[in-house]
């Protein structure tokens, strides 16, 4: 009753009247848990919908409505919103986008880890025409950029090309670009220097921009990279963001405790800073990441020449070993999967250690590195990771300023044998961290999935749920959700999640897809 006493208050301080309208709904959620997205403590209430906006959220009463969702013992959210994902993969082929909508999601933000579509403006225009049920927005890709300018060279851009790349990245934040990913790890984001980057972050910046960055490491140099993150932002004048933070390594492990003291301390002297992180202790990407930078500079032929060349070969071997052991490898060629080959479609879902062996060689960290490389020069496989710790995946996730993103796509189901991350992220977290290992309250974890991505990206409509702000809804079983994607056998869709809205439109409902698919193209913050 004191809880309802209070939001009256606050009402009518707010221009409100205490003589609710009796006008008809499109849509009412009716008595279930709200959790508005800023981490208050739930209540049972109302959520009114009419058109493409919530117009009612508060103490339940008699209403009309042309839909009416019971939503007792329900949690009933924010549209979840993942900032790192890499939906552009299969949203064209895919617009029902079934597996983020199966976890709540609502809005995806593309073009992360320095690569994007260049120019913006005919991509987003294409993904209009698809009609997805999911919103959809962009960044622009530094590395994107830097290619279109120098191609994939490894040296400084000239006074001419920095400008070139300057007037690249403002088009796309007319186009509508959200701000600028960096892919400092990726050929050839790698190449630059920080210096640039700076210079092309500040133009960003001045169009309200956020940086967000796949760092140049995080192995045995990440605190050097989340340096590198940090200023950037700090002389960028923009905020940045460690995206998909991890420690990878089992030497590295426990080196979050510097990581998240480094943010901390940033934030103190006025860095605007933070992560984000999917919640597994495998990362996924090319089998390239194995192979040094150097060596795949200006492309595939280029990394051919060198790979038949003695001692450049030799190199590359001895690096790949490294990095086996060491680093993504975490010291064993069974903790590499093959996730997908185009090559050789009966490859998914083997280790690197299975297919030494089938090539009659003893499983040895330099057998493995060669194995390696004969895949690398058939054409790039996608790997999966095994190398990170849990404890620092649950450190990580307690740091107030983390929020929760998938570094997933749109997979086609039952293809290939891609990381549970596609299907899993946030229900995982709700589940496992939340449910299960109270490492979030369920408050906390719906805030980092909500409006902590909203603020941060400037999506002022949608995030929390208030009056005025965009109907993206999610509504599911605390008791019950939960990811069901396992590495193993990925093509699983999480559980819990009872009904679904976008823009206003059920595009879930009663655990299944309406058909309705209702997601826009988002627009960044400078688009004209």
């Amino acid at each position: 009753m004191a809880r309802h006493m209070l939001f009256i208050v606050l009402f009518v301080l707010a221009g409100g009247s205490l003589a609710f309208p009796q006008n008809q709904y499109d849509l009412l959620i009716q008595g279930g848990r709200i959790i508005d997205g800023t981490s208050a403590g739930w209540y049972v209430g109302d959520v009114g919908v009419r058109g493409d906006s919530i117009v009612y959220v508060g103490p339940s009463r008699p209403v009309q409505a042309r839909v009416t969702i019971d939503a007792a013992g329900l949690a009933v959210t924010p549209g979840l919103i993942d900032t790192h994902s890499h939906g552009r993969r299969g949203i064209l082929n895919n617009p029902m986008a079934e597996n983020q909508i199966r976890q709540g999601v609502t809005t995806i933000i593309e073009g992360p880890d320095g690569s994007s579509p260049l120019p913006l403006a005919p991509f987003l225009k294409q993904i209009a025409g698809a009609r997805s049920t999911v919103n959809f927005g962009s960044m622009v890709g530094q590395g994107s950029i830097r290619e279109q300018v120098i191609g994939l060279k490894d040296r400084k851009a000239t006074a001419a090309e920095l400008e070139k790349m300057k007037t690249l990245a403002r088009d796309a934040m007319l186009d509508g670009a959200f701000g600028l990913s960096t892919g400092l790890f990726y050929v050839p984001g790698n190449f630059s220097p920080t210096e640039e980057v700076v210079e092309i972050a500040k133009v960003v910046g001045r169009m309200g921009g956020i940086h967000t960055s796949h760092m140049r490491n995080e192995s045995a140099n990440i605190l050097d990279s989340v340096r590198e993150t940090i200023r950037i932002g700090e002389e960028g004048g923009l905020p940045t963001q460690v995206t998909h933070h991890k420690i990878i390594g089992k030497n590295n492990w426990g080196m979050s405790v510097e990581t998240l003291r480094l943010v901390e301390e940033a934030r103190v002297r006025g860095v605007d800073v933070t992560l984000d992180q999917y919640p597994y202790t495998a990362s996924s990407t090319g089998l390239s990441a194995l192979f040094p930078q150097w060596s795949r500079e200006s492309g595939n032929a280029a990394f051919r020449e060198r790979a038949n060349a003695p001692e450049q070969r030799a190199r590359i071997l001895a690096e790949v070993g490294n990095n086996l052991r060491e680093d993504r490898g975490g010291g064993d060629p069974k903790n590499v999967v093959l996730a997908s080959c185009g090559f050789d479609k009966s490859l998914a879902g083997k280790n690197l250690a299975e297919v030494t062996a089938a090539k009659g060689r003893e499983v040895t960290i330099e057998n493995a590195a060669l194995t390696a490389l004969e895949l690398q020069l058939r054409g790039n496989c996608s790997a999966i990771y095994h190398a990170i710790n849990e404890e620092d995946l649950e450190r990580i996730m307690r740091y107030p300023g983390t929020m929760i993103a998938s570094d997933g796509g749109i997979p086609m189901f039952g293809e290939d044998v891609p990381h549970p991350r596609n299907y899993g992220t946030f229900a995982r977290v709700l589940g496992r961290y939340v449910r299960e290992r109270k490492v979030l309250t369920l408050e906390e974890a719906v805030r980092r999935m909500t409006s902590l991505p909203a603020g941060r990206f400037r999506i002022m409509d949608r995030g929390i749920l208030r009056p005025g702000m965009k109907a993206d809804i999610a509504i599911f079983d605390p008791a019950v959700v939960a990811d069901k994607s396992e590495f193993a056998k990925p093509h699983q869709y999480a559980v819990g999640f009872r009904h679904v809205v976008v823009n206003g439109q059920l595009v879930m409902r009663d655990e299944k897809l309406t058909g309705v698919r209702s997601g826009r193209v988002l627009y960044g913050p400078a688009k004209k």
